[in-house]
């Protein structure tokens, strides 16, 4: 009797394995299907906010909107009528029919086969610069935002460029007429908070607006170490503790406002002005 007991018990307790088993697996199936399908419907959501958020912080380096409330979605729609977006070639500077610029990334395309090319390939100023960010990849093609609200007018570049921790994105806004500096902003990094994170400190950013974009040539503005400016009118101080970021950003500017970023761009709108 009591051996009869005990397979009995053995046969409940393999067929409660098995239920708690299955039990799992279907519960498993169960949630990772509605995760999919939730990512899925929020897929253009997710889009529609993200190219809401690169919006604001266009309108914010180019100064049409100011302080740190962002502007609703309707408002910010209401400045983009005055704001062009397109495509250009890195090398030629032409505008690229065909591709949509709020959907085009330039940082993806460059490390697709034929989107890029090599840092290794370029010239030798930007290869060292690009060197001195540790960008290996140049995308072959780039984004222009153009910004033409009477009084406001301005360009605004997408850059990047590694700091001392992370991958640095932002936007640099130009006065070309002007050969100045409208202002600079950085939407994603991960420094460190209160030394490289205070690339994006107001007060940092307020160094900016009014420095000499170009000498002759050659890009002019740039970042020195913390109390090492001679020149007001080109250099940036640097950030207390935090040199490597901060001389990070004087590089990508360097590097993309020269002949291997928008520089071929930038000199035919420079043509076409004269």
């Amino acid at each position: 009797m009591c051996g009869q007991i005990s397979v009995a018990g053995r046969d409940a307790l393999d067929f409660s394995n098995r239920y708690i088993l299955g039990f799992s697996l279907a519960l498993c199936l169960v949630c990772s299907t509605a995760v999919s399908a939730l990512a899925v419907g929020l897929k253009e959501r997710q889009e529609a906010n993200r190219v809401l958020d690169m919006k604001v912080n266009i309108l914010k380096v180019a100064r049409l909107v100011e302080g740190e409330n962002a502007p609703t979605a309707e408002e910010v729609e209401a400045f983009f009528k005055d704001i062009e977006a397109s495509v250009v070639d890195r090398e030629s500077g032409a505008t690229l029919d065909g591709i949509d610029p709020w959907t085009f990334a330039p940082l993806k395309e460059a490390r697709k086969p034929g989107g890029g090319v090599d840092a290794s390939e370029l010239p030798e100023i930007s290869r060292t610069l690009a060197k001195r960010i540790a960008l290996k990849r140049i995308p072959r093609a780039l984004v222009v935002y153009r910004v033409n609200k009477p009084g406001k007018e301005c360009l605004v570049l997408p850059i990047w460029g590694n700091g001392l921790w992370s991958l640095l994105e932002g936007f640099l806004a130009v006065n070309l007429d002007e050969n100045r500096v409208v202002g600079i902003t950085f939407f994603a990094h991960k420094e460190t908070a209160g030394l490289g994170g205070e690339v994006d400190n107001p007060t940092w950013k307020a160094q900016w607006p009014g420095k000499t974009l170009f000498d002759g040539d050659s890009p002019a503005v740039t970042v020195v170490k913390k109390g090492a400016v001679r020149d007001s009118g080109h250099q940036v101080d640097g950030i207390a503790g935090a040199t490597i970021t901060s001389l990070a950003v004087g590089n990508a500017v360097q590097l993309w406002l020269g002949d291997s970023g928008y520089g071929p761009f930038l000199d035919i709108l420079q043509e076409e002005s004269r």
